[in-house]
């Protein structure tokens, strides 16, 4: 768990720093090029789109009695990404902050586990992968703090809560012997940089953020060999986003 989370942060830290570098040049091509559209920080609301790619996975808790279990001997979660399609609006509360809806909807970045199975006849161990699909809508509502705006530049921070549901949740499946159920809602928070590049009619963000899930979203079932291994499983996910808006 620890080797895929760090594998997680220093994917996004590398790309943040791709995007840092790059906004540096645009940044000071801009520069050059004059101020594009100067009275938009005076627009009350905006609205606009974003696209994204993220990875999803969940963060385990084991059952006290995991320990004790003699058919699964390990149990690892595994991440895959997918894609986000969004709409954004924000609302100016300040100069300096800003309050943004950003409804979407995550196609694909199914979570799955790795377990690693007794044998008991033929005296080894076995290795299969459990696959849980998810097609999510994320309803998100973040405060963002802007920077001071440099030419047609600016950095930004956001923060703020999630409320997710999972429309190919199978906590209600019948035929749930080979699973791990999911329950369908979600509760949590998420926090993120971007950087706005003011262009003549656009204005476009790229962004990377962090979610996590606070709520407990296994549907436990102490019958059920791929299930019972766990107690808690909480989702995380990493969304790199661009967002374009008027």
């Amino acid at each position: 768990m620890l080797h895929l989370l760090r594998k997680q942060i220093a994917c996004s830290a590398g790309i943040l720093l791709v995007l840092l570098t790059a906004s540096a040049a645009h940044a000071q091509f801009w520069i050059r090029e004059g101020l594009n559209r100067p009275d938009h920080d005076n627009y009350l609301y905006y609205f606009g789109i974003s696209l994204a790619y993220n990875t999803s996975y969940l963060h385990t808790s084991k059952n006290e009695h995991f320990l004790e279990n003699d058919s699964v001997l390990v149990a690892n979660p595994g991440a895959k990404g997918g894609i986000s399609l969004g709409l954004l609006a924000t609302l100016q509360l300040t100069p300096r902050w800003s309050l943004r809806s950003n409804p979407q909807l995550i196609i694909g970045g199914s979570k799955y586990f790795t377990y690693t199975l007794k044998n008991p006849a033929r005296g080894e161990s076995v290795t299969e992968t459990r696959s849980m699909p998810s097609t999510i809508v994320s309803l998100p509502l973040h405060f963002k703090f802007n920077s001071d705006r440099i030419y047609n530049f600016r950095t930004y921070l956001l923060g703020g809560i999630k409320y997710d549901i999972d429309l190919a949740s199978n906590s209600a499946a019948r035929n749930a012997e080979n699973l791990v159920k999911l329950r369908k809602y979600d509760f949590g928070v998420e926090a993120g940089i971007g950087f706005n590049f003011y262009l003549k009619f656009v204005t476009v963000s790229p962004e990377i953020k962090f979610s996590s899930g606070l709520t407990n979203i296994h549907a436990r079932d102490p019958s059920l060999k791929y299930s019972s291994v766990f107690d808690k499983l909480q989702s995380r996910m990493i969304f790199i986003t661009l967002n374009l808006e008027d």
